[in-house]
């Protein structure tokens, strides 16, 4: 049973919405009101299942583009109807998964729209990501005797003591999932805590992590034949945003005087367009450097590199002996930390973390990198890496361990997938 509340919303927006829809559509027509109650259009009856896949925002994205990834080696005739709680995530999604994966806006968390959405859709099963965990949705599908998965799921010690307050409904509500994939085995015991049947929880590994690295040894010879590092500790410092390099130029002045001018390095700014930006805060700095593309005509010689090229970053953390990771020192939601992580890398971020938080967890959790409150204590951490080779080495094997933990998770959930459509897989 819905809380009253969730039944009072649901009657009032059948009863007022359509009288106010045509001011809402002129008012704002972002907010795609048809999606909204539920009317998808153009969704032809074919051959295979259909996977209907709810995430929230952008951030999951990247866990839908693996599974997705994983379920179409699986069963090619797969289909797959995604929605996303806001439009950055529905535009996302539209942008980087194939353009067979239809995606939209959900449906609002009301009886009208969800049983709308569920006729037309009509998807053989019904996968939940992370904590999108709407009531409605919930009730509904199950009233059609649809499947349902919870996956990647995460449960933080601070939400999990919210829906302790409401623990019979929660549970009511868990009850929904045939089974329920979880990232941690703190998140599985959170869920089962809260009623989930320990035998239908499995720890997977966080699907937005689970990136797999082909050709590992060719790319690293490539960047070190590309930078001519030598002898030099390689500092690299990914996707930076706006007002972060003048915060790293005495990180960087720092560290090159305690290794005796034996240090590179290699600025990625998260957008090429602000590379004018950061050559005249270099010149005015009295700082020489080089442009990647041009190591590339020219060769390397200087102690600073900047990249001004796309799609570099995520294979020049290869080479990395120390890394930071941009957006986090300046309050811009953070940068994927996992990137560096998969090379068996520290990494080091600063304390706005908003979009990665989940990441940080696990990095902070299994001792991989560290994260600081300012550039000074960047400084301090990066000198104790640099001056340290043990705990150097320390930090890499937990990076190694946080990488190895999160490969495979693709496949143990999309064989969770696998299981609820068998007579599709026979």
């Amino acid at each position: 049973m819905l809380p009253l509340f969730y039944r009072i919303l649901g009657r009032v927006t059948h009863t007022l919405l359509p009288a106010f829809l045509p001011a809402v559509n002129v008012i704002a027509p972002h907010w795609e009101t048809k999606h909204r109650l539920g009317n998808y259009q153009g969704i032809v009856a074919q051959q295979g299942p259909l996977l209907w896949i709810h995430a929230a925002s952008v951030g999951e994205m990247q866990a839908a583009r693996a599974l997705i990834a994983a379920l179409t080696e699986k069963i090619p005739s797969c289909r797959f109807f995604l929605t996303a709680m806001t439009k950055q995530g529905r535009d996302a999604a539209r942008l980087r998964l194939p353009e067979t994966v239809r995606c939209e806006l959900a449906p609002l968390d009301t009886p009208q729209a969800v049983t709308a959405a569920l006729r037309i859709i009509r998807p053989d099963l019904y996968v939940c990501l992370e904590t999108e965990l709407w009531p409605t949705m919930l009730q509904e599908t199950g009233r059609a005797r649809i499947p349902m998965l919870l996956l990647n799921g995460r449960l933080s010690e601070a939400a999990f003591h919210r829906y302790q307050r409401i623990c019979g409904f929660m549970t009511n509500l868990l009850r929904s999932f045939a089974a329920v994939g979880v990232i941690r085995e703190e998140d599985g015991e959170r869920y089962c805590k809260l009623g989930v049947d320990a035998k239908r929880i499995k720890v997977c590994g966080n699907l937005k992590y689970d990136l797999p690295i082909a050709n590992a040894q060719a790319i690293r010879e490539k960047y070190w034949q590309l930078l001519n590092p030598r002898e030099k500790k390689i500092f690299i410092c990914g996707s930076t945003r706006s007002g972060e390099e003048e915060l790293l130029l005495p990180v960087y002045r720092r560290l090159q005087r305690e290794t005796a001018d034996k240090l590179l390095w290699i600025i990625a700014p998260r957008h090429i367009a602000r590379l004018n930006e950061i050559r005249h805060l270099l010149t005015q700095a009295e700082l020489d450097f080089a442009l990647l593309s041009d190591c590339v005509t020219k060769g390397q010689n200087k102690n600073i590199v900047l990249v001004d090229s796309l799609g570099e970053l995520g294979d020049l953390y290869s080479i990395g002996d120390i890394n930071f990771c941009g957006g986090s020192l300046v309050n811009k939601g953070g940068h994927n930390i996992m990137e560096p992580i998969r090379w068996y890398k520290p990494v080091l971020f600063g304390p706005f973390m908003r979009d990665y938080q989940d990441a940080a967890d696990l990095v902070l959790a299994e001792g991989a990198g560290f994260q600081v409150r300012n550039a000074d204590e960047l400084s301090e951490r990066l000198s104790a890496l640099l001056q340290d080779e043990r705990l150097q080495q320390q930090v890499c094997q937990a990076a190694e361990r946080l990488a190895r933990s999160q490969q495979g998770s693709a496949q143990r959930q999309a064989d969770m997938i696998l299981n609820e459509l068998q007579v599709f897989v026979k």
